[in-house]
């Protein structure tokens, strides 16, 4: 009902002149736009329902069409959930519980509702480049040096575009504790890769550190979205290319090259003396063997030469003189065998017979012939021969 002062109310002067006041001093202007009646609203929302329904509320086929209405609206509630996806049901915008991929339900609109983001899917956010698709060009690659260009730890500038995979661990923490998951997660990233760039040199971060950076960056940003409770699990972070600045690459490749030629060089002269300090040492030990066993020999050939010496003078002692004799013709066959034999008769040598004939029976066998006899000592007579054979 609205609001009217009437003279003698609370606050005004009954019919003095002062006027209608209200309790700030003045009442509401009579000009002034009224409230809209709620009674007046209810009532004319039931004479339109009333108007739709055939037979009014009371009738029979109105309450048929309210059953079938209630039918459907419950209906509303089955909802699918794929493979890929994962269900989770709100109710009056609070989460409640996640579902499972298949046929569930749900209480219908607007009690509850049902969000079904795709958790198995493999999602990338790139940091230091942009994929652009343009009709004409294709897809393109535009690089973001604002992003890319890095701080190493010896204060040298570095250009690092990489990639971050991930997949969604829990869609409730996905969906309503970040915001901005993919901002959220390409910030992460920059920081996590300018953390891990500025703790190494340039020169192992070119060349051999790729894999233990992207490990280590990849360890750093899942830390940090867990943190969050972000729901979100990093897969792989993938290094696309690590360079200096454009404006020294081409110094910066020529180092390259002298440290790979270096690198070549040195793996040359090691397999070198791979090859060499082996057979050296083979040599070492081949002649070291063989001095072992010349020392073994001589030694052994000493010793025998004492003992066959001290048998010798054994012998000596018990009969000198046919162990002298003995001795000297064992020594004169070994001085004088297989060497050219002269025999001269010393009888015949003192009355002027001079050499005798000598037939060389040893020489027959030889395949190399032998000068023939002279003519003079040919007519020699043979009995001068028997005397020189003893």
């Amino acid at each position: 009902m609205a609001w009217k002062n009437q003279g003698g109310g609370p606050w005004g002067g009954g019919g003095g002149g002062g006027g209608p006041r209200g309790p700030w001093g003045s009442g509401p202007q009579s000009g002034g736009p009224t409230p809209p009646d709620l009674e007046d609203l209810i009532r004319r929302s039931q004479d339109r329902l009333r108007g739709v329904l055939p037979g009014g509320l009371g009738g029979r086929g109105g309450i048929l069409l309210i059953v079938a209405l209630v039918a459907v609206w419950m209906l509303s509630g089955f909802y699918r959930v794929n493979t890929d996806e994962q269900g989770v049901v709100l109710r009056f915008g609070k989460f409640v519980q996640l579902t499972q991929p298949g046929l569930n339900y749900h209480w219908p609109y607007p009690i509850e509702t049902a969000l079904t983001p795709k958790v198995t899917r493999v999602n990338r956010t790139d940091v230091g480049l942009r994929v652009l698709d343009e009709p004409r060009r294709g897809t393109t690659m535009r690089d973001v040096p604002q992003e890319s260009l890095m701080l190493t730890g010896d204060e040298n500038i570095v250009d690092v575009q990489y990639s971050v995979f991930w997949v969604i661990s829990n869609a409730a923490n996905y969906l309503f504790n970040v915001q901005q998951p993919e901002g959220t997660i390409k910030a992460v990233a920059e920081s996590a890769m300018r953390e891990e760039i500025g703790r190494n040199q340039i020169q192992p971060i070119l060349t051999g550190a790729r894999q233990a950076i992207e490990t280590s960056v990849q360890e750093l940003i899942q830390k940090t979205l867990d943190g969050y409770q972000s729901g979100i699990q990093i897969t792989q972070v993938q290094l696309q290319k690590v360079d200096p600045p454009q404006q020294v690459i081409d110094a910066f490749r020529d180092v390259q090259a002298a440290r790979a030629d270096a690198e070549r060089l040195q793996n040359e002269a090691q397999t070198y003396a791979n090859r060499v300090v082996p057979e050296a040492r083979g040599d070492a030990a081949r002649v070291i063997q063989a001095a072992e066993g010349y020392r073994e020999r001589v030694v052994f050939d000493a010793r025998g030469q004492a003992a066959r010496f001290v048998k010798i003078y054994d012998e000596y002692a018990k009969a000198p003189e046919v162990t002298r004799r003995r001795m000297y013709l064992e020594t004169m066959e070994r001085v004088f065998d297989g060497m050219d034999k002269v025999i001269v008769d010393s009888a015949t040598a003192k009355n002027g017979g001079g050499v005798v004939p000598y037939l060389p029976l040893g020489e027959l066998g030889r395949t190399t012939p032998r000068p023939a006899t002279p003519p003079a000592q040919q007519q020699r007579p043979p009995a001068a021969t028997q005397g020189g054979n003893r």
